[in-house]
């Protein structure tokens, strides 16, 4: 169960699936800040054993994804280049709670919402590449039990370590914040990104 308060939008799909060379060189970029993620949170919590293995496992696998996509954008003679990143996850970001422990809470849920995501709109984009681009449509589709997975581990990590009475009121409120995000970036209409 992914906890999303909304699902993708059509038109998101419909700009995706128009421009593959963007939509894969910011997913390349997602897959690297989400390994970063993981490894700020072990050294900022480098006092929480529970947290060290976990997230080192994860960020292997970000980066295993993120050469992934590099690969693919080689072989396509697409090249790889700084994109400015999307306002999605700074925004998400804004309803991080200050001090502790609730930062750490609200952290971890936000990263469970951001990995949700990315995997509702893989599964999406699985299906709809499946005509035009069956390469990318394979490429989605094998990515979506990690995805998956991730969204679980944080969400599993919060609530072993602050339960579910306490995390179950907080996901849901962040998940409500982070529809309203969608909507505010679909109303700018900014450029495509895996979270625009």
């Amino acid at each position: 169960m992914l906890h999303l308060a909304a699902p993708t939008r059509p038109d998101w799909v419909v700009q995706a699936v128009a421009d593959p060379e963007s939509l894969l060189l910011d997913h390349a970029q997602c897959e690297k800040k989400a390994a970063g993620t993981a490894l700020n949170l072990m050294f900022r919590y480098a006092d929480q054993p529970w947290l060290q293995r976990p997230l080192s496992e994860l960020a292997r696998e970000e980066l295993e994804h993120f050469e992934l996509c590099m690969d693919v954008l080689r072989e396509r003679g697409w090249a790889f280049r700084k994109l400015n990143a999307g306002p999605y996850g700074a925004r998400l970001m804004q309803n991080v709670r200050r001090g502790e422990p609730h930062r750490l809470l609200d952290t971890l849920l936000v990263c469970a919402l951001i990995e949700a995501r990315s995997c509702e709109r893989m599964k999406l984009l699985s299906k709809a590449f499946l005509d035009s681009d069956p390469q990318l449509a394979e490429l989605y589709r094998s990515l979506l039990a990690s995805e998956a997975r991730h969204h679980m581990l944080y969400s599993d990590l919060a609530t072993e370590h602050f339960g579910r009475e306490v995390v179950r009121p907080r996901l849901k409120a962040l998940a409500q914040e982070e529809a309203r995000v969608l909507t505010e970036l679909a109303e700018e209409a900014r450029p495509m990104r895996m979270h625009s």
